[in-house]
Order: C-alpha cells, then structure tokens, then sequence
C-alpha cells in the first residue's frame, strides 16, 4: 500500500501536474496541503476520473487540505481543536482507509503552520499549533492502532534534513523548539517512516530562488509517521523528486511510504 503526502502549492494552478503524477506513480492514498481551494471549487469530478475519491476542507488563497483514495474513506473528520481548524485556518483533515490485508488505516493529513520567524507571533503561533496538535495525536492513538501522520510539518527534524545546517542552526524549520515539539508527537509512538528505512540525506523542499533546486540546496520537512502498530509493515519510504523538476512546479516534492 503506497501513501503520499504533496504540498501542491495551489490545486488551481497544478491540477496537470497531479494528474500526470498520479497516473505515473499510482499512490493508494495522498494527502495534499495549500490546496487554496474553497470546497465548492475542488475538482472532486477530474479526481474521479482518475480513479480516487477526495475529501477536503478548504478556503480560499491559502492553506487547505485533502486526502485522496483509490478506495472507499470514512470516519472522516474536519472538526478538531480550533487551534488547528480555525475559520482562516483549514489545516487539518483526517479519515480511515480499509486495506484488505493492513486493516483499517486512520490517515491523518497536516498542513502545519510556517512560523515565520523565531520569537514573532507567528512563531509563537507555531508552537500553540504544534501543542494542540500533540493533544489530538494523544487522543487519535488512543483510538486508531494503525495511523498514520503525514504532510508539510514545516519542521527539518535533524541536521541530516537540511542542506547547510550550520548556516540555518537556530532558524525557522531548524531550531530546538521545533524539533521538540516534533519529538513530542515521536513521544506518543509515532515513527518517521524513512528514517526506518534509510539514513541518507534526503530532501522535499527547495526554495524557487537562486537555483535551490539544481544546487540541491533542500530541507526534509515533508514527513510521514506512523504508529509502532505499522512501523514493522513499511517496506521502503522516499520522496519522488521528478515533479520538482516539472515547469512550474511545486516547492515542495511528494514524500511517501509503502506498507505491505
């Protein structure tokens, strides 16, 4: 079973990309944020066609997420702390995939606030969001045995996952508030899926200035966790770098894992 997580960056503007990659890479489920999208305008239809069932919580111009399905969802939840889904604020959206052999799969779709910058009220933001976010998880694994946390965390979980971490010690994405916040949520018994299969460095994310891309100038903070019941189930995990390099794309590449 193949899950994904994309930060699109616009469903408006790369709906062909999404279709092209879905037709290429054949993800069982996808998780999607900044789909600045209100509901009424989600290409429900096109994604039909294509073979995946959506649900989706939206607004307009910023922020909103979606999961996609090959098969059937349900249990699905749009209401969870006002922190995380205020009305200027769709960034959380969840609901359960029955796999024939994995059993039902609680999927849990995050678009995790930027921060901005340390010591602002975006950060400060970040870290009531980061903490609310940590209450549900408690809850959800009290729930679900089989979950799985996915998407933009906007959070580098070590020096392996960022390009210069020396020059970005103590930075947005990179600092020690951050990423123990991250490791909170680990806390609860949820595991960074490619970190369980591979060590290397790798990347999600390039800023679209100064040729990050080609220079591989990247930060890893598109993830996806899963709880210790499906840790012994992931067979490979990565991050599909091709549509990165599409015209016009995304800053952030498609990061997923593969149960079996």
């Amino acid at each position: 079973m193949k899950i994904a997580s994309w930060n699109v960056n616009s469903l408006n503007v790369r709906m062909n990309h999404l279709a092209e990659w879905l037709n290429a890479f054949a993800p069982d489920v996808v998780a999607l944020q900044e789909t600045k999208l209100e509901d009424h305008r989600f290409p429900r239809d096109e994604l039909e066609h294509l073979g995946y069932e959506a649900v989706f919580l939206g607004q307009k111009t910023y922020n909103g997420v979606a999961i996609l399905s090959r098969s059937s969802l349900s249990a699905v939840t749009y209401e969870f702390d006002d922190v995380l889904n205020a009305p200027d604020q769709r960034r959380v959206i969840a609901a359960t995939v029955n796999h024939p052999t994995l059993g039902a799969i609680r999927i849990i779709n995050v678009y995790v606030v930027n921060g901005q910058a340390l010591g602002s009220e975006k950060f400060e933001f970040k870290m009531k969001w980061l903490r609310a976010l940590t209450d549900v998880m408690r809850t959800e694994l009290k729930h679900h045995e089989r979950v799985v946390l996915l998407g933009d965390f906007n959070i580098a979980p070590d020096d392996r996952d960022c390009y210069d971490p020396i020059g970005w010690a103590g930075q947005i994405h990179c600092s020690e508030d951050e990423r123990s916040a991250l490791a909170k949520l680990y806390a609860l018994g949820l595991h960074d899926s490619l970190r369980c299969v591979d060590q290397n460095t790798v990347y999600s994310w390039w800023d679209y200035r100064q040729g990050a891309f080609r220079r591989n100038h990247g930060l890893r903070i598109d993830l996806a966790l899963t709880s210790t019941a499906l840790k012994s189930r992931i067979r490979t995990a990565g991050v599909d770098k091709t549509p990165r390099g599409w015209e016009s794309p995304s800053d952030h590449a498609p990061a997923w894992l593969e149960l079996g």
